[in-house]
């Protein structure tokens, strides 16, 4: 039987694929862990994938990975898709896919497969970067080309013996190291928000308290002093944050395949990050500077969303981002309280809003009136020239 991976996540689209394409290839199930998996949870997914008639399954441990190739670039440049999301799940997808990948080729497969609908954009990520990594091997997409009802995977797995609790739940959750998303019937339509207890993480403290975040050329180096690598910090912030119910939010966007789509989600570490390095880039970086990493980071967040990730020119942005950070470092104070947070303020050895130029507003020490008064003339020029021409 010639050799297929799946991206098996263990949930019913990828079951019925496991189960009806072992009846054809020696399949081999793969998942990635992003963030969000526990050791109990990877064991279950394992054991449940045998059951499924796979060959071999293996777990990716992929977090530290999809921090340094993905997720520092989206705090370099504080990407908030449509100004409120930040790429949790899709950012995600891209590591998923290139490791399945990378792992498809290293075992010789000739096929890989994936659970994804015709309606959605995991089906454009996943198969943009098979195409392009591994465009000899074949992509197979039983959920897509069948255009199957979920109905219709159940009674297949029962027939074929699997007879588990396929029941759909309530709400439907996706949990990373960058943000859990939430879906809900709710979410498909325009009008009604998710309830309270949709989200992940309920309130469990009242109480205000402050958090200090130390970034280091752009990326956190700490959290309340106590260094680690970044992924573990956010995984700190996040554990930490999450108990204040921070966080939440729905995002509405333009999906690849051109229609709207509506999304909960919870991703308290992530917002949280992103304010602070933004506030903290307010007070080291120049005005032009801040001009210019917005528009290339707004690119750089839309080709990641779409799957363009090995697209040159995101190596490209990726450089402009990572050499703006080099002054980017120092203190950010937080505080936590139930379902908000606020940025207190900043210390840093590179704060341009240095004293001895003086305060803004209040007292001047750089320059006379008269160079004032001078400078404002010749600043002015271009209107008056053109008032007057046009008057």
């Amino acid at each position: 039987m010639k050799k297929l991976v799946i991206a098996y996540s263990g949930g019913l689209d990828t079951s019925y694929c496991a189960v009806s394409l072992s009846k054809e290839y020696d399949v081999h199930a793969v998942s990635v862990n992003t963030g969000g998996f526990t050791k109990d949870e990877i064991s279950r997914i394992e054991s449940n994938a045998y059951k499924m008639g796979v060959s071999t399954y293996k777990n990716i441990d992929a977090v530290a990975t999809f921090y340094q190739k993905v997720v520092k670039y989206l705090v370099f440049g504080n990407v908030l898709k449509n100004n409120t999301y930040p790429l949790s799940v899709s950012a995600e997808r891209i590591i998923q896919a290139i490791e399945i990948i990378e792992y498809a080729k290293s075992i010789d497969a000739e096929f890989i497969a994936h659970g994804s609908t015709g309606a959605g954009n995991d089906q454009v990520r996943f198969d943009m970067i098979f195409q392009t990594l591994a465009p000899e091997i074949e992509i197979i997409t039983p959920i897509r080309d069948k255009k199957l009802t979920r109905q219709q995977e159940i009674d297949y797995l029962k027939e074929n013996g699997i007879d588990m609790s396929w029941e759909k739940a309530k709400y439907s959750v996706n949990k990373g190291l960058w943000g859990t998303s939430v879906g809900g019937s709710e979410t498909l339509t325009s009008e009604k928000p998710l309830p309270s207890e949709a989200y992940p993480s309920q309130l469990k403290h009242a109480e205000e308290e402050k958090v200090k975040l130390t970034f280091d050329k752009g990326e956190l180096a700490a959290v309340n002093g106590i260094a680690n690598d970044p992924e573990i910090n956010i995984e700190t912030l996040n554990n930490l944050a999450s108990a204040y119910a921070i966080g939440r939010d729905i995002h509405v966007g333009d999906t690849i395949v051109g229609i709207k789509g509506r999304v909960g989600f919870e991703a308290a570490a992530a917002l949280i990050t992103i304010k602070a390095h933004h506030l903290l880039e307010k007070h080291t970086l120049t005005k032009w500077q801040l001009q210019h990493k917005e528009y290339i980071a707004s690119f750089y967040g839309m080709h990641l969303h779409e799957g363009q990730y090995l697209d040159p020119v995101m190596r490209n942005m990726e450089a402009f981002l990572q050499s703006s950070q080099d002054k980017v470092s120092g203190d950010v104070i937080v505080s936590l309280k139930p379902y908000h947070f606020t940025l207190d303020g900043i210390s840093s050895n590179h704060d341009l809003m240095n004293a001895k130029f003086g305060s803004y507003g209040e007292e001047n020490k750089g320059w006379t009136a008269d160079e004032a008064k001078g400078f404002i003339k010749i600043f002015g020029n271009q209107n008056k020239i053109y008032q007057q021409v046009n008057s």
